[in-house]
């Protein structure tokens, strides 16, 4: 019977974690950030709810070397809980890996159309008053077709494009970083907060789940590791992610709010690339941070494409959906036809354009909270079982873990509990309610499990 391929290596493995995690929100949507926090109160913000999520990363990295599996989360809660809850759980983790491929999707048509304003034409309709372009949708399905053919083909292909975008993208962020910080000054900083300094700051760490979500798609690709890899190295490759993705939202911020009076920004579209280009007085600058900007939507397209075609892979090999999803292609080695249900997905939800963008920032934000709570609660029950099987945590770890929970569970609360600021709106419910009833349907119309 075909197996997936054994081709990854360590820096794999970061640029999956990491890549996955940092799209083109840092451009996209800078003002809803700045609005929702201030320049300060949305750096703390991210670094905070960054550094929340470093029991979770560390309860991920303990698994994934226990369990090197595609499943993840899935396999995870397998193997301590009933059935009906690991399927629930697998099914809200694949909807936080895919929602992200539209959302790219969408958001390289936008980026085309602010570097050739020509393509902002030929408006077909509108959603919630906002337009939608054929140059947007024949740009977004074309990117979309490429990345479906090259994870298509082999996992060292989709590798490789994922390696020169991360790396691609964190060297250009470092040059026009250096370029705008000679340029700025603190006077630009007000409003350190927009609301109170509390809730400026909550309101930001309500959607960090979304832009940090990413670190734990490592397990995913697990059973694609080297003979030679190490397991240990699962665990540097997601506490990696994590740091480097907390430095860089915190940096870009912070560097947004130097370069220019942010607050006179707001509006404007693309904000990241009108502060440093009235910064420095030159086009040249926005040149350099939109092929950043692209490398970063193409790696994020790709590793969230990744993430989520295994896991829906996995799902159809335990029997949890139809069970064609988890065939394996007998030439490439890949979850092809997974691959191809997920490229036709993001193709479909493509259609909803600019309006999708800022309501799926809050329903991932939950749909990956519920994964990371539970894969800590699947932790804390394997520990029970040991040494039978299970992991052994000391004292010390069981609290770190328990702490994840914690905190996994409080990042559900308070999106969905209608007393907190920023709870979840109509059309957030809306959209979780449409994914859950897929998944009720996918259930039901599952085969026998994959032998």
């Amino acid at each position: 019977m075909p197996q997936l391929a054994r081709k990854l290596r360590v820096t794999d493995y970061f640029t999956l974690g990491w890549g996955t995690m940092v799209g083109v929100g840092w451009l996209v949507i800078m003002d809803d950030w700045l609005l929702r926090g201030g320049s300060l109160g949305t750096v703390l913000g991210f670094a905070i709810g960054s550094a929340l999520l470093f029991p979770i990363g560390w309860v991920y990295g303990k698994l994934v070397m226990a369990m090197p599996d595609a499943a993840g989360e899935v396999a995870y809660t397998s193997a301590v809980f009933p059935r009906p809850v690991s399927f629930a759980t697998g099914w809200m983790m694949t909807l936080a890996y895919f929602i992200v491929c539209p959302w790219e999707a969408v958001a390289v048509g936008r980026i085309a159309g602010y570097i050739f304003p020509a393509l902002d034409s030929m408006e077909l309709y509108r959603i919630a008053s906002r337009p939608i372009f054929l140059p947007h949708l024949v740009i977004g399905f074309v990117l979309t077709a490429l990345l479906t053919v090259l994870n298509y083909r082999g996992v060292r292909l989709s590798a490789t494009f994922q390696n020169w975008t991360s790396f691609g993208t964190l060297a250009l962020f470092i040059l026009f970083i250096a370029l705008g910080a000679s340029r700025g000054s603190p006077r630009n900083f007000p409003p350190l907060f927009t609301h109170t300094p509390f809730v400026s700051i909550f309101l930001v760490i309500q959607i960090v789940p979304y832009f940090m979500t990413g670190f734990e798609s490592v397990g995913k690709a697990a059973e694609e590791a080297s003979p030679e890899f190490g397991a240990r190295s699962f665990f540097r490759a997601i506490w990696m992610a994590i740091v480097v993705g907390a430095v860089f939202y915190g940096v870009i911020v912070a560097a947004v709010s130097f370069v220019a009076p942010w607050h006179q920004l707001i509006g404007e579209k693309f904000m990241t690339a009108v502060a440093f280009q009235r910064a420095l007085g030159a086009r040249w600058i926005v040149n350099i941070i939109l092929a950043a900007a692209l490398l970063s939507l193409f790696k994020c397209f790709n590793g969230n494409f990744v993430a989520a075609s295994r896991l829906l892979f996995a799902l159809g090999r335990r029997g949890m959906v139809h069970t064609r999803a988890g065939q394996i292609h007998p030439s490439y080695q890949t979850p092809s036809l997974a691959v191809l249900l997920v490229g036709l997905a993001t193709a479909a939800c493509m259609l909803l354009g600019d309006a999708i963008l800022v309501p799926i920032t809050e329903v991932g934000s939950v749909a990956c909270a519920i994964g990371w709570s539970a894969a800590c609660a699947a932790c804390l029950a394997l520990a029970r079982r040991a040494p039978s099987g299970g992991i052994t945590l000391s004292i010390a770890e069981r609290s770190v873990a328990m702490f994840g929970l914690l905190v996994g569970l409080c990042m559900i609360l308070m999106k969905i509990v209608p007393v907190v600021p920023g709870h979840f709106t109509a059309y957030e419910w809306l959209a979780l309610g449409i994914w859950i009833a897929l998944g009720a349907i996918a259930a039901a119309v599952r085969g026998g499990a994959v032998q």
